[in-house]
């Protein structure tokens, strides 16, 4: 599909024009989710903008970059090495005393293995996809606001110092956590400080990894309310980060990342050549994705598993659904709440009910000590596993933990 689609004429507002672009979506937010949205919507017809406010799609990042095998196949992403930085082939997971759990290939199957991707390649490979299918792209392109205008919404852009307006039927909200699109279409996007936990990851060379090959994750007071990670991306490369709850602890996630930078075995002599920091949501899908003429996706629909703070996968399938619906929407001519709720309900059942289950039992992590925490492990070490997976891994912990069994036994 050509650009031929997209409409620009003049339009008068006191003693100026303002250029008004028109189209049928415009997606803001470039990352996995507006581009999987993008694309989708353009394959199925729909004639697509998709603006970003950074001048480079995929940078900077803002997680751990992992990604599962599964989850590409099932939305025939091919793998590509230019964006692939390590494949993984096992799990090493590690108590509050060191005590720690490995689980890789030789030991069972692991279905939802996956790759350390470069993320900044991986997010513009994305883009690249979208605009190959039809959609046109706007870098440093920042929305400032909306209004309703008839059937559809005006929104207020500025590139560099030009400043421009997108009449849109559809406007899709791919922004991020506590989405501002989506609250100017109405929607409640806040998050409560127990849903959004705070993170903070460095890029570091030089560390001393046991298995360059096996992601690592480490619980308890290290990192309260979360995890840190090391995902490795070459044999002495690795992004090292974790992610608190600002209600668990007084210090910031910054804090606790250098404490446990200088502890680690595997990093007390590596160096950081990366810092990011942000905000992860963690409470789950929220309640309404959906208004009239607008969707959230992503982050910003809370599209992140609760339990391992992970929305690569989930946020590629969300737009995959919201493309689909807003291309029948369009070609329908009914941009209503209730015609888009469609894509709200897939959600639901394919992303939503599972988040439920994962929420409660990071909520029973929270409430474990790392006394118990380590008796877990230790349980752990007598268990013969045929598969790996995070509902598999919860299972386990349901047999091997008694209060376990009684938050947890009927969700699983």
């Amino acid at each position: 599909m050509s650009c031929a689609g997209f409409k620009q004429r003049g339009m008068s507002r006191g003693d100026e024009d303002m250029k008004l672009i028109e189209t049928d979506v415009l997606v803001i937010g470039a990352g996995p989710a507006g581009s999987s949205t993008a694309k989708h919507a353009a394959l199925n017809g729909a004639d697509v903008i998709m603006i970003d406010r950074k001048s480079e799609i995929g940078a900077p990042k803002r997680c751990a970059e992992g990604v599962s095998k599964e989850g590409l196949k099932k939305l025939g992403i091919e793998p590509n090495p230019r964006w692939i930085a390590r494949e993984l082939s096992g799990v090493r997971l590690v108590a509050p005393n060191g005590t720690d759990v490995w689980l890789n290939e030789e030991k069972v199957k692991l279905p939802e293995a996956g790759y350390i991707l470069e993320r900044k390649v991986f997010d513009k490979h994305m883009a690249m996809d979208a605009a190959r299918a039809g959609a046109k792209i706007m870098v440093k392109t920042l929305a400032r606001g909306m209004r309703k205008d008839g059937d559809a919404y005006i929104v207020s852009c500025q590139r560099m110092d030009e400043d421009f307006e997108i009449k849109a039927k559809i406007i899709v909200g791919a922004d991020g956590p506590e989405s501002r699109v989506g609250r100017w279409g109405g929607l409640k996007t806040s998050l409560k400080p127990k849903n959004m936990e705070s993170c903070a990851q460095f890029e570091m060379a030089g560390l001393e990894l046991e298995d360059p090959y096996s992601i690592e994750f480490y619980f308890g007071s290290v990192s309260p309310g979360g995890y840190a990670w090391i995902f490795p991306k070459g044999d002495d490369i690795a992004n090292v980060g974790l992610g608190v709850l600002t209600t668990e602890t007084d210090k910031t996630a910054y804090q606790h990342l250098l404490e446990f930078v200088e502890n680690c075995p595997a990093t007390k002599n590596a160096q950081a050549v990366e810092l990011n920091v942000g905000g992860d949501p963690v409470g789950g899908m929220l309640k309404h994705l959906v208004a009239d003429n607008v969707l959230i996706v992503g982050d910003a629909a809370g599209h992140v598993n609760p339990l391992t703070g992970g929305g690569i996968n989930t946020a590629l399938e969300a737009g995959m659904y919201a493309g689909e619906v807003i291309a029948a929407a369009i070609k329908e001519g009914d941009y209503s709440e209730k015609r888009l709720k469609e894509y709200q309900d897939i959600c639901k059942e394919n992303i939503g009910d599972s988040f439920v289950k994962y929420a409660k039992t990071k909520d029973y992590l929270l409430s474990v000590s790392d006394e118990e925490l380590n008796k877990i492990a230790d349980a752990f070490q007598e268990i013969e596993l045929d598969s790996i997976s995070t509902k598999e891994l919860i299972k386990v912990l349901v047999k091997v933990s008694p209060k376990a069994l009684v938050k947890l036994g009927k969700i699983f």
